[in-house]
Formats: structure tokens, C-alpha cells, sequence
């Protein structure tokens, strides 16, 4: 085989595996498509997957759970001792920033004053131990997931 089509078929190969690279990343949109394992809404952050999950059923405005689990695109737990996450929630008129502490494993968890509305967004904010901020923006109650 000649030196110029060694060359080449190399360039075209290294091209194809970037090209490749980028069109297997996640996003939200794949993520949407597929199912949480811990009933939550999955969102892309850097080098992170995370999964926001809130009270479905609260009817009533009142003291309710957020949970953040942590995960790397091959979905392994991340480890979340000595994380720092906050996640601010819009649910109807009601708004609430919260901080979100380690909770053991890969899991943060807080809690806040709001009820379960189809309408609900949240930010969270994510920060690990020696790593740049993250964040990742959810609807984890919209009707369409």
C-alpha cells in the first residue's frame, strides 16, 4: 500500500471516531427517551448524568423531597461525599431554592415547600469535589416525558 494512501485511509479513520465521538454524545433528548432507574428525569451536566426526582402526588403545597442521583455517561454512581448542589424550583407561584446535601452513595437530598404541578422547572447546580460547576435544568413533572 502506498505511503499517501496509508496516510489517507489513517486521517479518514481518526476523522470518522471524532465524527463518531460527538454523535454518540447523550443529550437531554436521548435521555429523554429512556427510562431512570430511580423513577426520576435524567439530564446531561459536563460529564454527568443526573436524575431529579420530586414528589409526583403532593396536590398541596407542603414539605417535599428532592433527590439528585449522580452518574457518569456509563451510568456508575458517582460518589457524592463532599458535593455541593443547590436546585431552585419554579411550581406554579411557588419559588424555592434549596440545598441539596450528600445523602449517601451517589445521592444528594433536600427539601422544599412545593406542590406537584405539571408546570414545574427546576435548576439544580452541581458541584463535585475538586471539579467545576454543573448545571442541568429540569420539567420533571411535564405531561410530554
Amino acid at each position: 500500500m502506498s505511503p499517501i494512501r496509508t496516510l489517507f485511509l489513517s486521517l479518514a479513520s481518526v476523522a470518522f471516531l471524532v465524527a463518531s465521538e460527538n454523535s454518540l454524545a447523550h443529550t437531554d433528548e436521548v435521555l429523554a427517551t429512556q427510562k431512570a432507574p430511580n423513577g426520576g428525569e435524567l439530564r446531561v451536566a459536563g460529564p454527568y448524568h443526573l436524575e431529579l426526582v420530586v414528589a409526583t402526588d403532593s396536590r398541596e403545597v407542603r414539605e417535599n423531597p428532592i433527590v439528585l442521583h449522580v452518574s457518569d455517561h456509563d451510568g456508575v454512581a458517582i460518589p457524592t461525599a463532599g458535593a455541593r448542589a443547590t436546585a431552585t424550583l419554579l411550581a406554579g407561584k411557588i419559588k424555592a431554592t434549596v440545598t441539596l446535601a450528600a445523602d449517601g452513595g451517589n445521592r444528594l437530598k433536600g427539601f422544599a415547600k412545593y406542590a406537584s404541578t405539571p408546570d414545574m422547572k427546576v435548576v439544580v447546580t452541581l458541584t463535585l469535589p475538586g471539579q467545576p460547576a454543573e448545571q442541568a435544568r429540569f420539567t420533571p413533572l411535564a405531561t410530554s416525558r
